[in-house]
């Protein structure tokens, strides 16, 4: 996400609708992600169904957990642009540093990562079944509305930006 100037204060939790101060996202994505992985994981101690073999969970939830700190060189490009990475807040600059060279949702690939990770270091398959659900409701509920205000803020430039550089990966 990026940014839009602004001497209002900004908004304490996320919006339900699109504004011309913020983008409007459903929930905030941390959310979105949190809750399916924790219903996963609870169905899961219910009803276990392994996803990998036994030796393998483990190291490769870790690598995904690892990769996901893609995330944190994203959240610092956002603090040198002193704009916030919260997207129900006003932004106030167009970041395209950093990670932001190579995909426009470097923190959500982060969670993504993140996301896989513990549902395999867990060996469970619910946390899977379930994320389908998550990306629809990023694409819809965040991704859609955050490039729908980027592109009102920014325009032309927001434009070029998202013609050189990939939505996810």
């Amino acid at each position: 996400m990026t940014a839009e100037s602004t001497t209002s204060p900004a908004p304490e939790g996320p919006p339900r609708e699109v504004s011309a101060g913020t983008a409007g996202v459903v929930a905030p994505p941390p959310l979105i992600y949190a809750i399916p992985l924790v219903a996963g994981l609870l169905l899961n101690h219910w009803h276990p169904v392994r996803v990998l073999p036994v030796g393998a969970a483990a190291p490769v939830g870790i690598a995904c957990v690892l990769l996901g700190l893609v995330g944190l060189p994203a959240i610092l490009a956002f603090r040198r642009a002193q704009t916030s990475p919260m997207p129900w807040r006003p932004t106030t600059a167009l970041v395209t540093t950093g990670p932001y060279r190579f995909t426009r949702n470097p923190m959500y690939v982060s969670f993504t990562l993140f996301y896989a990770g513990v549902g395999f270091w867990a060996n469970a398959l619910w946390p899977f079944v379930l994320f389908p659900v998550v990306i629809v409701v990023m694409q819809i509920g965040v991704i859609a509305r955050e490039e729908a205000y980027l592109e009102r803020v920014f325009g032309e430039e927001y434009r070029a930006y998202r013609r050189r550089v990939r939505r996810w990966l």
